[in-house]
């Protein structure tokens, strides 16, 4: 096995990410690079010890000549779809659909959400729901967090999102001290694969263990994250110890091999809309691929909490927390506090703060690991250039805001499906249901590697 001081990331056996090609690695060091320089890993590597791999991918999106790769899920998803005891539910996250048609030839960027749809139902998947709206979730339950911390006085500050499971992993193995830091909440997907599996279920009639739940995600450190042990609530709640939240994660680029595979003419597919239940998502969830639209969703949910008012037409295109600048910082007037925020990318930026102790003097922190946020996760199509360059990313990123802009509802909070599903199953947000399934615990990581 390679090691720290052969100028490569090493990857191992039991990665459940990311492998590996030594027969066609050249030892270039673009890997070690990315690792060192922009997620921070390497740099707190020695020769001889255990690589901590975070399974953020971006050396795989750095590697140019292929022998870094994200695990592939798709055999296996192919088997649950043609499984006729299965019950397959995919659910897809904001940035696939601006990332899904660049494998089809077309501009970066294209919003390809309703095709996206209509692709996997010609795949014979049961159901097609949206992350996004586990997005809208999420807000409810980190905004009304970061709330419960901020006006009560009780709890760590700043609170850390985590919605991003390649900084929460970062967190655990360099920072253990800081897990307080963190917000309980599941990411998206852990919260969709929780309520497939139990308020979907019950609404149409379904049997949990039969249900075979699939992400299609931009992100890698995602097939991490449902391997998680805290990631099987709903066979606690059920007592059904095997029964996992999320079953598998297939990347964008994997959805499109599949769909080439099968010879589906993508580019000519009629747009079809996601499935009704858990399928309708606020234009705050859209914006969630992009670095900044987490903090920005918040920020609109926390304005109308706080003041019982519409978020301001300046939340709705929030300037301070987008764009590609890596560290960005801003201060809101919630009611009559002050809240002071960061939106930062790449953990190694994060890890500088921490450091210098500036990190402390913030309220509430966004981290997303890959540059621009989930729009350039391993998982996205690369095309010809080795690493996506910044204005493919910026096209992904404005394709969102777009989306965003054209929605009805702007603001997690004014989604009716999230209304519906605190009045039938969750009571409100942070209830003893919602503990159950749609928040997690960490774990101190630093010895383990």
């Amino acid at each position: 096995m390679a090691d720290i001081g052969l100028n490569c990331v090493p990857v191992y056996p039991d990665n459940p990410s990311i492998e590996k090609n030594m027969a066609l690695c050249t030892s270039c060091g673009h890997c070690l690079a990315v690792c060192r320089e922009e997620i921070g890993v390497a740099a707190h590597m020695t020769a001889g010890e255990r690589f901590a791999c975070v399974h953020c991918g971006q050396c795989v999106a750095a590697c140019p000549e292929g022998a870094l790769r994200v695990r592939d899920s798709l055999q296996a998803v192919r088997q649950a779809v043609q499984d006729p005891e299965k019950v397959v539910v995919v659910s897809t996250a904001p940035a696939v659909r601006v990332g899904l048609a660049e494998c089809f030839g077309e501009p970066a960027g294209t919003f390809a959400e309703g095709r996206m749809v209509q692709a996997l139902r010609a795949l014979g998947v049961n159901y097609v729901l949206d992350v996004a709206f586990a997005a809208d979730l999420t807000i409810l339950e980190e905004g009304t967090e970061l709330l419960k911390r901020l006006l009560s006085g009780k709890g760590t500050l700043p609170q850390f999102t985590s919605c991003c499971p390649a900084w929460v992993k970062y967190i655990e193995t360099f920072h253990p001290e800081r897990i307080p830091n963190l917000s309980s909440a599941k990411s998206p997907i852990g919260m969709q694969g929780a309520l497939i599996k139990t308020y979907f279920a019950g609404q149409m009639g379904l049997d949990p263990e039969q249900i075979v739940t699939v992400t299609v995600a931009p992100c890698s450190a995602k097939k991490f994250e449902i391997t998680r042990e805290e990631q099987g609530s709903v066979g606690a709640l059920l007592g059904i110890p095997t029964l996992r939240d999320n079953d598998y994660v297939l990347t964008t680029n994997e959805l499109a091999h599949w769909i080439q595979e099968e010879k589906i003419p993508f580019r000519d597919l009629e747009p079809s809309p996601f499935d009704s239940l858990m399928g309708e998502s606020s234009g705050a969830g859209l914006i969630f691929g992009n670095t900044g639209g987490v903090m920005e969703a918040a920020l609109r949910m926390a304005y109308s909490s706080v003041t019982g008012k519409a978020p301001a037409e300046l939340l709705l295109s929030y300037q301070p927390v987008r764009g590609m600048e890596q560290i960005k910082e801003a201060v809101v007037q919630l009611g009559e506090r002050e809240v002071r925020v960061a939106i930062i990318y790449g953990t190694r930026a994060a890890e500088q703060l921490i450091q210098n102790g500036q990190i402390d003097s913030f309220d509430f922190v966004e981290v997303m690991t890959c540059p621009g946020g989930c729009i350039s996760g391993a998982g996205q199509p690369s095309g010809k250039v080795v690493p996506v360059p910044d204005q493919v990313r910026e096209r992904r990123i404005g394709a969102l805001y777009r989306a965003d802009q054209t929605r009805s509802i702007r603001s997690s909070l004014d989604n009716p499906e999230i209304k519906q599903i605190y009045d039938k199953f969750l009571d409100h947000p942070l209830s003893p249901q919602a503990e159950r399934l749609l928040h997690t615990a960490y774990h101190d990581r630093s010895e383990s590697h």
